[in-house]
């Protein structure tokens, strides 16, 4: 039984929202987020990235940088960019990239569903960067960024959303990437009460983005709970921020990797063990993408490869074992080219299939990288069943697009 709570949220005024829509915390370096945040005084990079307002030489994880945060917030607020509604209410937020909408339920998820398991998750988290987040609710008492969720598909949520869809929005936004941002806000009782009731009979919700910001929002609560002595269970603090979408409608993009060497092999080499576990075809200058599972597109030395893995080399019965990343990790990274951590190796790089694959030719073009791999799609079939199955997804799987934008709302503890 997962829980949708309504809340009241903290927004942006209308004239200033697209100015103040930003790019979560995690897809930009902070040297990026410094030359996107420049000219843009109004970026919420400046409360979720604080360290760009600060001497580049400060500690990321500095109590400098959390309490900048929340000055920079705080500043907003009484500035008049932001207010508080009035009331609880959920919200809808809809994403269109490429023709393709897929459409959010805003709301507060459960600290306790993701204690107790009716939050799923399929990666493991660093303990640096749970920390880096919990600092930043600790210190600001907010939820800055809300977490991206998916729900198995519900037909009467989705008949009350596209009811409410039918109205006036609140914001209406394109990005400067192309990404239309559209957001409603659900006032009436009437149809806030029946999606919290539906949102009862979903049995299981799914980490879709951002395990880091839901462990640490959620530990964070748990923290709460612990420190009050006359904890009851409604305080806000039980309670984060998040957009829950139909898993049917999300889109998960390939994501690729790039090796700076071949461990002292040559091409030649390199070659010839690749074809003891794969069936490996020339495709010429042309870029190569996978069309099906268990294909990889391979590229090095101005040159496209294909290659299949060959039957017998993954258990097709194993969750983890048939992934594709587990294929080229087990059969390719660790075995020729001697890549073993791949959280740690310095010799291996991921690179988001939003980025095409003209952003691998270019790595292994200007020598920086030695060759690289193209990967098809994990499914949200996929990625559901393993965490159903309670198993682990290896590291950089995953690349979900488009991504939501921070400083559309925020939920205060």
């Amino acid at each position: 039984m997962a829980i949708l709570r309504a809340f009241k949220g903290i927004r942006p005024v209308k004239d200033k929202v697209k100015l103040i829509a930003s790019k979560p915390y995690d897809v930009l370096s902070s040297a990026e987020a410094r030359i996107e945040a420049k000219d843009d005084p109004y970026s919420f990079l400046h409360v979720v990235k604080p360290e760009i307002d600060l001497s580049p030489d400060v500690d990321h994880y500095s109590p400098l940088v959390y309490e900048k945060g929340r000055e920079n917030f705080c500043k907003m607020v009484n500035e008049g960019l932001y207010f508080k509604d009035e009331k609880n209410q959920l919200y809808i937020y809809a994403l269109t990239m490429n023709g393709k909408r897929q459409i959010g339920l805003v709301g507060c998820a459960g600290v306790e569903d993701y204690m107790n398991g009716v939050i799923k998750k399929h990666e493991l988290t660093r303990p640096d960067k749970e920390e880096d987040r919990k600092n930043h609710i600790r210190i600001s008492n907010l939820n800055y960024e809300p977490v991206f969720f998916a729900y198995p598909d519900n037909q009467e949520i989705d008949r009350i959303v596209n009811e409410v869809i039918k109205g006036d929005s609140e914001y209406d936004f394109v990005s400067n990437d192309g990404i239309r941002h559209t957001f409603w806000v659900i006032k009436d009782d009437d149809t806030i009460g029946p999606l919290t009731n539906l949102f009862k009979k979903i049995p299981y919700t799914y980490v879709a983005d951002g395990h880091h910001r839901t462990a640490a929002a959620a530990l964070v609560g748990y923290e709460r709970k612990q420190q009050n002595p006359n904890h009851i269970g409604t305080e806000e603090y039980n309670f984060f921020l998040a957009v829950h979408f139909p898993a049917t409608q999300l889109t998960i993009l390939d994501y690729n990797r790039v090796v700076k060497d071949l461990n002292g092999l040559s091409e030649s080499e390199f070659l010839k063990k690749l074809q003891k576990n794969f069936i490996l075809e020339q495709k010429g200058e042309n870029e190569y993408r996978p069309d099906k599972l268990h294909n990889f597109g391979m590229y090095m030395n101005m040159k496209w490869y294909s290659l299949t893995a060959k039957n017998g080399i993954y258990d097709k019965n194993d969750p983890i074992d048939v992934l594709d990343v587990t294929i080229l990790y087990k059969n390719v990274l660790l075995p020729i080219l001697n890549i073993a951590d791949l959280r740690t190796d310095k010799r291996i790089e991921f690179v988001g299939g939003i980025r095409g694959l003209a952003e691998l030719e270019k790595r292994v073009d200007s020598g920086e990288m030695k060759a690289a791999f193209a990967l098809y799609p994990v499914s949200m079939k996929q990625l559901m069943y393993i965490a159903d199955t309670d198993n682990i997804m290896p590291p950089k799987t995953t690349w979900f697009e488009p991504k939501l934008r921070s400083g559309l709302i925020v939920h205060k503890l």
